[in-house]
């Protein structure tokens, strides 16, 4: 039986798609059983890196998720418009779906959901988060008998790569984002990346699995790197430290999840945290769960050949579905989006964590104290102050903070802001107790 799928887009990760479907000797066997029968594209003049029949590529989109040969619809396109609308017709047309596509699932994923599950048919996503490492299917399925208590990942390989490099080399964030550009690590806007924006798309996703209910991206606290120097870097070497950008969900499980906490930020980590040692452009997810515990995955988070290897054991998942079921089966719960219900998400203010606080002050007696007071008026308790050195005439003090609810900490720098002494505040990161 030959199962005939269409792709939407033949850039980076589609290209790495058709190169493992053209070439099946040594993996699964049913690869033998994909047909590519049609490839969309914006145009059909442009060099390609894979040999396909000119009767393949085609720039009518629509034709493809309307095709009555096609079984699966592969969504490599990215963006938000015109994916969606094409998902959605072709799930219309009762294809399976399968996508890279973070920020259309993160954003539209009810709305894509609920007509999966109408039409019966599936919307596979591995390739969504993490590029190729497994981490949707572990949530959905091995790890289906645990009670998940947290997800913890660093999730975007640009931001992780410049971090990294500006921790090796004592760089400045716009000297490395510079170099990461021209390296084609980040784009030439990179805003979804250095803001937090994927990372945000990609926990949202997480946790909506992990927790067992939808999620609304916009509950999503997003913090970036901008802000993050290296002078902050360094200090927080001398603190036992280094900085990630962190995307973690935090909560109980299911429907009893109230106080289910949704953010990425900057973060000040642990050396001998296992995410520590995550660099460059590679990915690592932390998941604690009861009875497990922690489980860690880590690989490359990007690029043609990972993303792309995750895109093609989603259609295999699929072809294996089709190949040896009846005419109409049932949806496989482990594969298909059941939940109905929103997690509830607390605000940011309502966070407890721990934070580090850099602040410049003029050198005059007193000023320690009247620090610790202003914390101390709004119950925040201080693991470590410590005068550092100097910057342009003032004295520079470096503060962390015991875990305390980030509402009473934001009112406490405020009052402190306020203060004669203090010149600036140019840094506020959390720490991961």
């Amino acid at each position: 039986m030959t199962v005939k799928i269409g792709l939407l887009g033949l850039g980076t990760v589609g290209t790495g798609t058709v190169e493992i479907l053209q070439d099946p000797q040594g993996r699964s066997p049913l690869l033998k059983a994909i047909e590519v029968k049609a490839v969309g594209v914006r145009s059909l003049d442009k060099p390609r890196q894979v040999n396909l029949p000119p009767e393949v590529l085609t720039t009518d989109l629509e034709a493809i998720v309307t095709d009555p040969d096609i079984a699966i619809v592969v969504e490599l396109m990215g963006g938000l418009e015109p994916a969606r609308s094409l998902i959605l017709q072709a799930i219309a047309h009762k294809k399976h779906i399968v996508t890279a596509n973070k920020a259309v699932i993160a954003r539209y994923g009810p709305e894509i959901y609920e007509a999966a599950n109408q039409h019966g048919v599936y919307v596979l996503l591995e390739a969504a988060v993490g590029g190729g490492i497994p981490i949707i299917k572990p949530l959905k399925q091995s790890l289906g008998g645990n009670r998940i208590q947290s997800i913890v990942g660093i999730l975007n390989g640009t931001t992780n790569y410049i971090l990294s490099r500006m921790t090796s080399e004592g760089a400045d964030f716009d000297e490395v984002l510079t170099a990461a550009q021209q390296l084609g690590y980040a784009e030439a806007d990179p805003s979804a990346d250095v803001d937090g924006l994927d990372a945000a798309d990609k926990i949202a996703i997480l946790a909506s699995l992990g927790f067992g209910g939808r999620v609304k991206r916009e509950d999503v606290a997003c913090e970036g790197i901008r802000s993050v120097s290296a002078v902050d870097i360094a200090y927080a070497d001398r603190l036992g430290f280094v900085i990630k950008l962190l995307a973690i969900a935090d909560g109980n499980a299911g429907e009893d999840s109230e106080a289910l906490q949704l953010r990425v930020h900057p973060t000040l980590i642990a050396k001998d945290h296992p995410l520590a040692s995550v660099n460059g452009v590679y990915n690592g997810v932390l998941v604690t769960g009861d009875p497990l515990g922690q489980v860690m995955f880590y690989g490359r988070g990007a690029g043609a050949g990972p993303t792309a290897s995750a895109v093609v054991s989603d259609v295999i998942n699929i072809v294996g579905i089709i190949t040896s079921s009846d005419e109409n089966p049932a949806l496989d719960p482990l594969l298909s989006c059941t939940h109905q219900h929103y997690c509830q998400v607390s605000p940011i203010e309502d966070l407890v964590t721990r934070f580090y606080c850099r602040f410049l002050c003029a050198d005059v007696p007193g000023v320690i104290g009247h620090l610790g007071m202003g914390f101390g008026n709004h119950g925040v308790s201080l693991e470590s102050l410590v005068q550092i050195g100097f910057t342009d005439g003032c004295a520079e003090i470096v503060v962390v903070t015991h875990d305390v609810r980030e509402g009473d900490y934001r009112a406490a720098l405020e009052e402190i802001s306020q203060l004669e002494a203090v010149k600036e505040i140019p840094s506020v990161i959390r720490v991961l107790s």
